[in-house]
């Protein structure tokens, strides 16, 4: 018998679950503190405040988190209840490196569990990951929290329309371009944060970022059990590796894939800009955000959504003259192609997509293979893989 396996009777291997736990979500940790820091550094947040609380507070909305500002945000177009409520946007670029670190790392330690693992010992791994990385947010929470220092002339906003500094005409976004004329729509807006000197603060909030992380981190070990092909599984969960392991694998597959071609997408725009820093920090921080958002319009999925404010103006062309109507309005591929008809690619690249996640799953699919722990593939629980048949991908 294997180290990592258990009979009826065996104790755990508590010491490896642990060890393997704190790994993990070290690992997972870091990188997400790594790629927040990395991202608000490249978009020149550190300017403002502090690079340590920032990234607590962004590693915290990353692993499904909330965030609560403070102080005079009526300056951004957030009033009354707007201005208390929290943040909970999640950067999905932070959160993607940790879900893929701590599932790595997760399964690496169930595949030396041996051919087939006990339902107890995969409670015992995942519970002491999620357990772990949960108490480890409460640190963040304890930590994420400082104050913005907001200075409109610093920033440069002067230049922009209304902004008393003679600018006129469109507004180019580094890496977006014109993102059109928004003439007399927000000048006394825009004014007001040239003017603005404002403290606003930030705190994490602690039961819902502990909540949040909670299920973030079991939906990720959960996702990336149900997506491995080489991990071993209990025994009657044959099923389970013939039928749902391919689908979510390439549906896994895919969503990197898309990931892939946004940050390449961002690279060639950073090319030949003037501020190829800041496009590269928002890259890193949202491209899942935008991409993922993208799969489902073109797939002619509607989503219903309004923008106020004067940032509302920094969202991506045609996004933002859709947006800027005082209603919800619905955001579709049709919609977004008659202000700009390159949208129909959209839709295009979706179905590619479609297209490879079914001949990913068709081609991953094992057909007449054994799988560990039935009854066909023979053997003793402890037997190498290699001895036996084990799993066999194609």
């Amino acid at each position: 018998m294997s180290i990592g396996t258990t009979k009826h009777g065996s104790k755990l291997p508590w010491g490896d679950i642990l060890l393997s736990a704190i790994a993990a979500v070290s690992w997972a940790l870091i990188g997400m503190a790594g790629v927040a820091a990395l991202g608000l550094h490249l978009l020149e947040a550190d300017t403002t405040a502090s690079l340590g609380p920032m990234t607590a507070a962004v590693v915290a909305l990353g692993a499904g988190g909330s965030v609560t500002p403070s102080g005079d945000v009526s300056a951004f177009g957030l009033t009354g209840a707007e201005a208390a409520t929290a943040i909970e946007i999640t950067p999905l670029g932070v959160g993607l490196v940790g879900a893929l670190l701590l599932s790595w790392f997760f399964l690496r330690s169930l595949r030396a569990a041996g051919v087939v693992v006990a339902p107890a010992e995969l409670l015992a791994r995942a519970g002491a990951v999620v357990a772990l990385f949960v108490a480890t947010l409460g640190g963040l929470a304890w930590a994420g929290h400082d104050i913005i220092t907001i200075d409109g002339g610093a920033l440069g906003l002067d230049n922009l329309p209304g902004g008393g500094g003679g600018g006129g005409g469109g507004l180019e976004i580094p890496g977006l371009g014109d993102v059109g004329d928004i003439g007399g729509l927000l000048p006394d807006q825009i004014g007001d944060l040239v003017d603005a000197k404002a403290a606003v603060g930030f705190t994490v909030d602690t039961v819902p970022t502990l909540l949040g992380g909670l299920l973030w981190s079991a939906g990720v070990l959960l996702i990336a059990l149900l997506a491995s092909r080489r991990t071993p599984l209990p025994r009657g969960w044959e099923a389970v590796h013939r039928v749902v392991r391919p689908a979510v694998s390439a549906l896994v597959t895919v969503l990197l894939v898309a990931v892939a071609a946004g940050l390449a997408a961002a690279a060639y725009a950073s090319i030949g800009d003037d501020h190829p820093k800041r496009i590269a920090g928002a890259a890193l921080l949202g491209t899942p955000n935008g991409t993922w958002l993208g799969i489902p319009i073109g797939l002619f999925v509607p989503w219903d959504g309004r923008a106020t404010g004067p940032l509302a103006t920094f969202l991506p062309d045609p996004l933002d003259d859709l947006l800027s109507s005082e209603r919800d309005q619905s955001v579709s591929l049709s919609r977004l192609a008659e202000l700009d008809g390159r949208v129909w690619l959209l839709g295009v690249a979706a179905a590619m997509m479609l297209l490879l996640a079914g001949v990913l799953t068709a081609v991953r699919t094992p057909v007449g293979v054994p799988v560990p722990g039935s009854a066909q593939a023979g053997g003793g629980v402890g037997e190498p893989a290699g001895e036996r048949g084990g799993v066999i991908d194609n």
